[in-house]
């Protein structure tokens, strides 16, 4: 959705600092983290200690996201232990993980009573879960608040998360400039689920893109679940109400599948399709380019790894490499990458389940 599903505001987005392809990270610049790996990095430019590969002052990290009942979701827990485990002075304590906001509350507190040196947490709700978060920084253990954010600034020493806004204007750019000399094209969209804000994020960044090129009309939109299911059924009331149409973005590469499903079901194959998210079976469509997919735009899940490099820096007091500050950045917005055949194999490494 990544698939997050509840929102990160735009305002924060545009307030947070842009870094390119990835976050800034303790081991590495996870640029598109097309290797685990960590790298040494170059001391900050004011000299200030900044964390690296080599072993320091050992930080026990608490983890704490929802049930990965979505491959973004199992993605981003996988990332978060692939990378703790690249460092020796890093013990990791993650949660089952729950989508029920109690549930997920008792598990944080568990690591708050634990007295874990820093807390990295995908809240299922932030706006829910913004006390517990605050309970966590009153007990001097700061928050890594990953993607879906909380509710007050106070609930947490770092944000990093994507970019939803950022998704869908790149996405309808990519579909624009595909149609710019095309009369009367058209466009429709299958979006995520209405309810969340991010859906609304991706749905205006489109928007906005695409009022740079007058000759695309969007002419349908159909929300959907961010599931395989959804996809299928909704994709196929868009096909059965528009029988003609140029481009399609769907939000979700997870819905993405049973979109392709309804498409194939319909023997249609006369417009260009762009997924959302980074999901390995998007990405092996665009390589092989023998169907209607084209493009994914990414909403990483890599995320997690810099989140986990963002806490062992906080844990042992030092800064990230590349930059002259003594501390690590307060909000951290990840860039939403265009995943075309030009450069599908970059990218690649990074796609998930």
């Amino acid at each position: 959705m990544p698939a997050s599903r509840t929102a990160t505001s735009t305002a924060t987005s545009r307030r947070s600092l842009l870094l390119g392809g990835a976050a800034v990270s303790a081991g590495a610049l996870l640029t598109a983290c097309t290797s685990n790996e960590p790298k040494s990095q170059a001391p900050a430019a004011s000299g200030a200690p900044v964390a690296d590969d080599k072993p320091g002052t050992p930080v026990t990290i608490g983890f704490a996201g929802p049930q990965a009942d979505h491959g973004w979701l199992n993605a981003i827990n996988q990332n978060a232990k692939n990378r703790a485990g690249k460092y020796a002075d890093v013990t990791l304590e993650i949660t089952e993980g729950s989508n029920d906001t109690a549930t997920q509350i008792g598990q944080i507190q568990t690591l708050i009573n634990k007295k874990v040196d820093v807390l990295v947490i995908l809240p299922a709700d932030g706006k829910a879960l913004t006390q517990v978060g605050l309970q966590a920084m009153k007990a001097g253990i700061p928050v890594i608040n990953l993607d879906r954010i909380f509710a007050s600034p106070q609930a947490y020493r770092c944000w990093i998360g994507g970019d939803n806004y950022g998704m869908g204007l790149n996405a309808g750019r990519y579909i624009g400039e595909k149609l710019k000399d095309k009369p009367n094209a058209k466009v429709v969209e299958l979006a995520g689920m209405d309810s969340l804000e991010l859906t609304k994020q991706r749905t205006q960044g489109f928007d906005d893109a695409l009022k740079n090129y007058p000759n695309i009309t969007k002419v349908a939109r159909q929300a959907a679940d961010f599931t395989v299911e959804s996809g299928q059924a909704k994709m196929a009331q868009l096909l059965q109400a528009q029988p003609s149409f140029d481009a399609l973005w769907n939000h979700d590469d997870d819905q993405g599948v049973g979109a392709l499903r309804a498409i194939a079901q319909a023997g249609r194959k006369d417009f260009l399709m762009v997924g959302g998210a980074g999901a390995r079976s998007a990405m092996d469509a665009i390589k092989a380019d023998d169907g209607v997919l084209k493009a994914t735009v990414l909403y990483p899940p890599t995320m997690a790894a810099s989140a986990i490099d963002l806490a062992r820096a906080l844990g042992q007091k030092k800064g990230v490499g590349g930059m002259a500050e003594l501390e690590i950045p307060a909000s951290i917005t990840l860039y939403s990458a265009v995943v075309t055949k030009e450069n599908v194999d970059e990218y690649l490494p990074t796609g998930f389940n």
